[in-house]
């Protein structure tokens, strides 16, 4: 077991803040697993900090002194991820000029870091379960099988055992790879931690910016560890930057704080604190808009129903008059349809045998309604990613993790909404 000394110094060399119990555990077993060969799984929410936890094992084990390369599995198309891989040959594919080393080439007798594992496509999988199992890899338009010395630890945030289930992660590699699991915890289960992590932020940017460091009053401090940080540590450290370039006060309010934090937290917390993934990369923020979006659909849907069965002669007239709010005044513009009630248990004798009073304008209008409550999510999905892409001057990485999704889903977006960058 790592000492309380090995881990303040690793948490200076690779600039971990924090003393939270979860954070010195994940650590400590990074340490103990580094000196051996042994594949690591390395779980936590975007933003979190999972990437240094690799440098951490590749610094202290016997690999140090050969390669270490990061890859974002999520961020390579996937027509050419097997080529970035694992190489291809001349002429294997149109634009193949030359032959040229995947980064398990490149990385023999090093360690390998694949972040969002997840997003790895099927068939890619079963080609990098060969090298975990043994060693061995082929490089695209090749048949010659080579040989490699490679040290995987990969990473993802979302539940990989639920996409096991659902069939887009392949069970055997997914068991190859949890080896040793290592869960870094969300900001928001650190405690105190995030105070000081806030004013480390705060120091570095006086520092860049040649200003003097924000401070905040003690209201601030309590709605600063109450906030929730879908994006952790990453959207931490934009709050520090906003904060500490425009505001002239240097002692920070709870009302300016109030001011950069999104509105979106105010709602009931609706998802579990280690978050159920849901293996299309929503951040807590996008959940929440899911959800809402439907309950919105599924309003839509019953007015649907009822109108339907109000036409068919499911109801009488009474339904109509007690739901103004839905279907309006039912004073005029009605029509009259003498149809046998198809459900007569909901209905007494007496309602049973009334005309079914049915408002044709009103049917037609909530019809329209509902189509156009439908286009409206689109629209405002189609808004929310230009938004994003401008304010990120359309490089998709930056514009994906504001809308906290992966580049890959960006991707598919840009293509379904036809959307110019």
């Amino acid at each position: 077991m790592a000492n309380n000394i090995d881990i303040q110094s690793i948490k200076q060399k690779f600039g971990i803040i924090g003393n939270a119990p979860a954070l010195n555990h994940a650590i400590e077993v990074a340490v103990q697993v580094a000196a051996t060969d042994m594949t690591v799984l390395i779980t936590g929410e975007s933003g979190s900090g999972k990437e240094s936890f690799s440098k951490i094992i590749h610094s202290l084990s016997h690999r140090k002194h050969g390669q270490f390369i990061a890859i974002n599995c999520g961020a390579i198309p996937e027509g050419t991820i097997d080529s970035e891989l694992f190489g291809h040959e001349k002429g294997s594919f149109t634009g193949a000029q030359e032959a040229r080393k995947g980064y398990f080439e490149v990385t023999d007798g090093g360690t390998f870091f694949l972040d969002e594992i997840g997003e790895m496509p099927l068939g890619t999988q079963a080609r990098l379960l060969r090298v975990l199992e043994n060693g061995e890899f082929i490089r695209v338009g090749s048949s010659k099988v080579q040989k490699t010395n490679v040290r995987v630890v990969a990473a993802t945030n979302v539940n990989l055992y639920e996409n096991v289930q659902r069939g887009k992660f392949r069970e055997d590699l997914y068991y190859r790879l949890n080896t040793v699991p290592i869960f870094v915890p969300p900001l928001r289960e650190r405690g105190n931690d995030i105070e000081l992590i806030f004013r480390k932020f705060a120091s570095d940017f006086a520092d860049k910016y040649k200003v003097q460091p924000i401070k905040l009053q003690e209201e601030a401090k309590e709605v600063l560890l109450k906030f929730r940080f879908p994006g952790n540590i990453r959207q931490l450290k934009n709050l520090v930057e906003q904060i500490s370039v425009l505001e002239t006060n240097r002692e920070i309010s709870k009302d300016t704080l109030e001011k950069y934090l999104p509105a979106t937290q105010s709602l009931p917390v609706l998802i579990n604190e280690k978050r159920a993934a849901t293996g299309d990369d929503f951040t807590e923020r996008d959940l929440l808009y899911k959800i809402l979006f439907d309950m919105k659909k599924d309003v839509s849907e019953l007015k649907k129903l009822v109108l339907n069965l109000l036409q068919s002669g499911g109801y009488g007239s009474q339904v109509l008059q007690d739901h103004k709010d839905l279907f309006g005044d039912v004073s005029d513009g009605i029509s009259v349809a003498h149809e046998p009630v198809k459900n007569p248990y909901l209905l007494s004798s007496k309602e049973a045998k009334e005309p079914i009073i049915i408002h044709h304008d009103k049917i037609e209008d909530i019809s329209h309604e509902t189509e156009e409550e439908s286009l409206s999510l689109e629209d405002k999905e189609r808004e929310m990613i230009m938004k994003a892409l401008k304010k990120n001057n359309n490089k998709r990485k930056y514009a994906a993790q504001d809308l906290g999704i992966s580049e890959r889903t960006l991707y598919r977006k840009i293509k379904q909404y036809e959307i110019e960058e």
